[in-house]
């Protein structure tokens, strides 16, 4: 079994991984990165060379390799869901968690990320909110199919009473509460 989770670049999928991984006692693999370190260069750089199509091709590639194997936290990247083989490859593997935020809030977390600007491409002329907008509105339904559990990563979490949003950790032991998955023993995670 693996836990994949899904949603748009921002939200919080190779943040909430890593901790959720180890908690577990599972590994966590960013699936861009994965990506990138297979092709021996950036996101970016295939997208200028090679387009969109090929990114897609080794991004699913990427991701058959991934889901072959076991207890793995795999953050995948936001367009993965683009493709209906892909959505489906998620839910057999295991639970698939939609990690969401406001655009107001993925637009700024994406300002603050310097990695952002040199490693991922726009995919819209616009780039920017405009862009944000658009391919949200393409890919929330895709997302809401495939996932098992959806997340609101800048909101309280349900039934918390606060009103500040999630910590990390909340976070993750929210999403091990309701996939009721078995927690790895403190001691055996040290």
């Amino acid at each position: 079994m693996n836990i994949t989770l899904i949603g748009y670049r921002g939200t919080g999928k190779s943040t909430v991984a890593i901790p959720l991984a180890k908690r577990l006692g599972w590994q966590a693999v960013d699936a861009d990165a994965e990506l990138e370190r297979n092709a021996g260069r950036s996101i970016r750089q295939i997208f200028e060379t090679d387009g969109e199509g090929e990114f897609r091709r080794l991004e699913r590639e990427t991701l058959v390799d991934l889901l072959g194997r076991e207890n793995l936290v795999i953050a995948a990247g936001g367009g993965a869901v683009l493709n209906p083989q892909t959505r489906a490859d998620f839910k057999a593997a295991g639970p698939v968690v939609w990690l969401r935020a406001s655009v107001e809030t993925i637009e700024l977390r994406l300002a603050e990320d310097v990695t952002t600007v040199s490693r991922r491409p726009n995919l819209t002329k616009s780039g920017g909110r405009e862009e944000i907008e658009r391919l949200l509105a393409i890919r929330e339904p895709l997302y809401r199919e495939t996932a098992s559990l959806i997340i609101d990563t800048d909101r309280p979490l349900p039934g918390s009473g606060g009103c500040d949003a999630a910590t990390i950790p909340q976070l993750v032991e929210f999403i091990i509460e309701q996939l009721k998955l078995p927690k790895q023993a403190p001691e055996a995670r040290s």
